[in-house]
């Protein structure tokens, strides 16, 4: 694994969840993980910075995650990448619940689908990508060096909500305790809602995920 990702990161939308941007500190090229809504911080961000975006990544397929996809896409040209499990619900503003917000969003095929395993090259750092479902189907997290950009499957204290179609309790948890609590316990995790926590904190502290 690399030594350094770039990141930056706001909460966007009606909903605040948590828009990031990593990159890779030599070569500058980037990727926008998760635009929940066009918030000019991130096009910003991206010239102030000299980075070069050329993924749209998306950890799910909810309303608020990807309502600034288009945006993104419409000034950077990047291509969009997510789960094949989760493609249902960039289609449908039913399935991804922004029809519930008055302001349905319904996406394009993405132009990549991410695989378990799979690398997303960014100049020369890589994240990888781990299959996570259990809040959607297709839910993914991306491990960078020393972090992991967890979405909606983990946060700090707490676990993504599975009352939503496609989501699975016990399935969830599983997912946390075989591909996100496996990781070294100071990886930092950055959740796609609220502040950032740790690996190590969560498997000691979050009432929802007991390790025994």
């Amino acid at each position: 694994m690399d030594d350094v990702l770039l990141l930056w990161r706001k909460a966007v939308g009606p909903l605040a969840a948590n828009c990031y941007i990593v990159a890779c500190p030599r070569t500058r090229v980037a990727a926008v993980v998760d635009p929940g809504a066009p918030d000019p911080w991130i096009e910003e961000t991206v010239r102030s910075e000299g980075l070069r975006v050329e993924r749209i990544l998306l950890t799910h397929g909810h309303g608020d995650h990807i309502g600034g996809v288009e945006w993104v896409r419409g000034w950077s040209g990047a291509p969009v990448a997510c789960h094949p499990g989760d493609v249902p619900l960039l289609r449908e503003p039913q399935l991804n619940g922004s029809a519930w917000f008055g302001s349905p969003v319904s996406l394009p095929d993405p132009e990549h689908l991410l695989e378990e395993g799979g690398r997303v090259v960014l100049g020369e750092v890589h994240l990888e990508v781990l299959h996570t479902p259990g809040h959607t189907p297709g839910g993914v997290c991306f491990r960078g060096p020393g972090l992991v950009l967890a979405g909606d499957t983990l946060f700090a204290g707490s676990i993504g909500r599975t009352d939503l179609p496609g989501g699975d309790h016990a399935t969830l948890v599983r997912s946390i305790r075989e591909k996100l609590f496996i990781l070294p316990p100071d990886t930092v995790v950055y959740p796609g809602h609220g502040p950032e926590t740790t690996i190590e904190d969560e498997k000691k502290y979050n009432p929802f995920v007991g390790v025994d």
